[in-house]
This record gives C-alpha cells, structure tokens and sequence, in this order.
C-alpha cells in the first residue's frame, strides 16, 4: 500500500456529494443487539447492521425497514433516527449513511442470500469483524446516543475521523 493520507479535514464536506446514500439498522432487544454476517457485496464476511442503498423516492427510515425486511425476514418496530455517517474513498463509493435504532421486531430473524443473523450482547460487539469505524460510534449508538460521524477510508481500512454525539 502507498503512503496515503486523507484527513477528514482537507475534505470540503459542505460540497461533498455521495455517489450511494444507504441505511444501517439495529434492533436492540434487552442486553443484545441484532446484527449480521454480510454474505455479499461491500463488506461481505463483515459483521454489521442490516441495511442497504435508498431507492428512487424512498426516505432513509422506508429504506432501512425494507431492507432489514429483505435480509432478516423481520419488521424492526419502535424506529427512531440515531445519526449519519459520511465515508470518502477513492477506491470504494462514496456512502453517506443514515443509521437507526428499532427496540422491537416482528418475526423470526432467518438467514437469507444477503446475510446470516447473529445476537450479540450489547457489551461483546465483535469489533475485530465489522468495520474500522463501528467502535468509534456503535456502543455510544446503542447507548441512545445519535452520531454524526466523518471517515476517511483506503483499502477497506480507516484513515481519519471526526465524530460528534448528542443525546437521544
């Protein structure tokens, strides 16, 4: 790998157009929270939340139900807006992403062609499996905080940050 450097800071966020803009859902049940092992796509064999890319004239919390309908086989219920991320790379698409939090579900989490359902207790969260960024904001996320997080990434692994919180 080149020595490559991209601060967050030397990127004009103000003009900054995403070339995807996509969803991430997590349904916190109790001590745990709903997750899955990613079988395709970007990230495949990642541990993260359901989600996926908003459809012509769809809002972000349509998008992040439908989707955890199409991997999971449930309807998250309870959903509440938790915050947005944004990620630069020159070598992956440009995500701007809206995350949300569902506190119930209906039906049984089952295993699809887009993923496998996994429980994880709230204070084991497999960070050694999922993205760079995830420890930075999920367990502050899970906490009910909301997030508002800047990434910078190459080669599937983080460069820079900047990541701001507030609560509920």
């Amino acid at each position: 790998m080149n020595d490559i450097s991209m601060p967050v800071s030397d990127i004009d966020w103000d003009t900054w157009q995403p070339e995807e803009v996509a969803t991430l859902m997590f349904i916190i049940q109790g001590d745990s929270v709903l997750l899955i092992r990613k079988k395709r796509g970007l990230g495949a064999g990642k541990i993260n939340g359901p989600g996926g890319r908003l459809e012509d004239g769809e809002t972000p919390k349509a998008c992040a139900i439908r989707e955890t309908n199409e991997e999971l086989i449930v309807n998250p219920l309870n959903v509440r807006a938790a915050g947005e991320l944004f990620f630069h790379a020159e070598d992956m698409p440009r995500i701007h992403g809206f995350v949300f939090i569902a506190t119930d579900y209906e039906g049984t989490p089952t295993e699809t062609d887009e993923a496998i359902p996994l429980w994880f207790k709230l204070d084991e969260l497999p960070f050694d499996e999922m993205w760079d960024d995830d420890r930075l904001w999920l367990p502050q996320v899970l906490s009910g905080q909301s997030v508002r997080g800047y990434f910078t990434f190459v080669e599937e692994s983080m460069l820079d940050h900047k990541v701001e919180f507030t609560v509920g």
